[in-house]
C-alpha cells in the first residue's frame, strides 16, 4: 500500500496525472475558473487578481505535464506577476507619497476602496478618493492637504489598476502563444 502511494505520488509530481489515476480535465477546469477570478480580482481590491490567473496558469501546466507550458514561460509568468504585485503596491504609495499625504490616506484609500465593492463601479472609483481624504483630514486638519491626498491616492491606485490589468492581460497572452507552440 505504502508503495502504491509513493508511486502515486511521484507520477503526480512528474505531472503523469493519467498514471496516478487523477482526471487532468478537472483540473484544467479548475485552472480555467481560477483564471477568470484573477481577471475578476485585477479589478476588485478584495481578490488577489493577478496571482490567481498565474495560480491558474501554473495548475494548467502542471496538468498538462509541462509538455505546452515549459519551465520558461512559467518563469516568465511568475516574473510578470510579481512585476505585476508590485507594481500595483508601488503605484498606489507613490501617488499619495507626491501629493504629500501621510501613510494615513494610503491606508484610508484602501480601506475606502473595500467599502466601495458594496457600492458597485462608482464606489470602486469614489471609494479611495472619500477614504484618503477622510483619513487625512482627521490627521491634518487641513481640508486642501486632504484634498490633494485623495486626488494623490486615487491617482496611484488607479494607475496601479490599469498596469495589474494590463499586466494580467500579458499574462494571457504569454500563456496563449506557449500553447500555440
Amino acid at each position: 500500500c505504502w508503495n502504491r502511494t509513493v508511486h502515486a505520488t511521484m507520477l503526480v509530481l512528474d505531472g503523469h496525472l493519467d498514471e496516478a489515476g487523477m482526471q487532468p480535465e478537472l483540473l484544467y477546469v479548475l485552472a480555467g475558473v481560477m483564471i477568470v477570478v484573477g481577471l475578476v480580482g485585477t479589478v476588485l481590491p478584495a481578490l488577489p487578481g493577478v496571482p490567481l490567473v498565474f495560480g491558474g496558469m501554473l495548475l494548467a501546466a502542471w496538468a498538462g505535464g509541462f509538455a505546452q507550458i515549459g519551465g520558461l514561460t512559467v518563469t516568465l509568468l511568475a516574473v510578470l506577476t510579481v512585476l505585476a504585485v508590485g507594481i500595483d503596491l508601488l503605484a498606489s504609495a507613490f501617488g499619495t507619497k507626491v501629493a504629500g499625504a501621510s501613510a494615513w490616506a494610503f491606508g484610508g484609500a484602501s480601506v475606502g476602496a473595500l467599502v466601495g465593492l458594496f457600492f458597485g463601479l462608482p464606489g470602486l472609483l469614489i471609494g479611495p478618493f472619500v477614504g484618503a481624504v477622510a483619513a487625512e483630514a482627521l490627521v491634518s486638519k487641513n481640508l486642501q492637504r486632504a484634498t490633494r491626498a485623495g486626488l494623490g491616492a486615487s491617482l496611484g491606485m488607479l494607475f496601479g489598476a490599469i498596469a495589474k490589468i494590463a499586466l494580467a492581460f500579458t499574462l494571457l497572452g504569454v500563456f496563449a502563444l506557449a500553447l500555440r507552440v
